[in-house]
């Protein structure tokens, strides 16, 4: 059913990922020799006080809605648990691939250098949340497959 707890885990993770639209991955990045934001958008450097949107990263933007959407489809397999558990690992295949291929190119618009700590934005922590979410619902999932099967003994 849509209301278990499972829903919940992979609802915020769909949300998180769709977080990565509103929160840098970097901030306060040298380019060019000013400062630039990284978003999955693309590049905002500030130019004369203005922020200015100089880069768009136009697949990784739709890309990022896509692996966003995945979690909210899932929650609607809800009728085939095994289905719905492998589709969550799918979903967290993708979200890999994603985040390897988004932290590709933030390390290739900061042209070579080496981001520090003080660097890192919201949206770096985003993906690892939102994986951490997906395996809750995964053990979710198997815990309410378990209950389920252990009903059915006793009919």
């Amino acid at each position: 059913m849509i209301q278990r707890i499972q829903s919940i885990y992979l609802f915020f993770a769909a949300l998180m990922i769709f977080g990565l639209y509103f929160f840098p991955l970097a901030h306060d990045v040298f380019i060019s020799g000013m400062p630039t934001t990284i978003k999955v958008t693309g590049l905002f450097q500030h130019v004369n006080g203005q922020i200015v949107h100089t880069q768009v990263f136009t697949a990784l933007t739709a890309v990022t809605g896509i692996v966003a959407l995945v979690p909210l489809v899932v929650i609607f397999l809800y009728k085939n648990r095994k289905q719905q558990i492998n589709f969550c690992y799918v979903a967290i295949l993708f979200i890999i691939a994603y985040s390897f291929w988004m932290s590709q190119t933030v390390k290739a618009a900061a042209e070579d250098l080496i981001l520090g700590t003080n660097n890192f934005g919201v949206g770096l922590f985003l993906i690892s949340i939102s994986l951490f979410l997906m395996i809750m619902a995964i053990k979710a999932i198997q815990r309410d497959d378990k209950l389920v099967k252990s009903a059915d003994r006793l009919r």
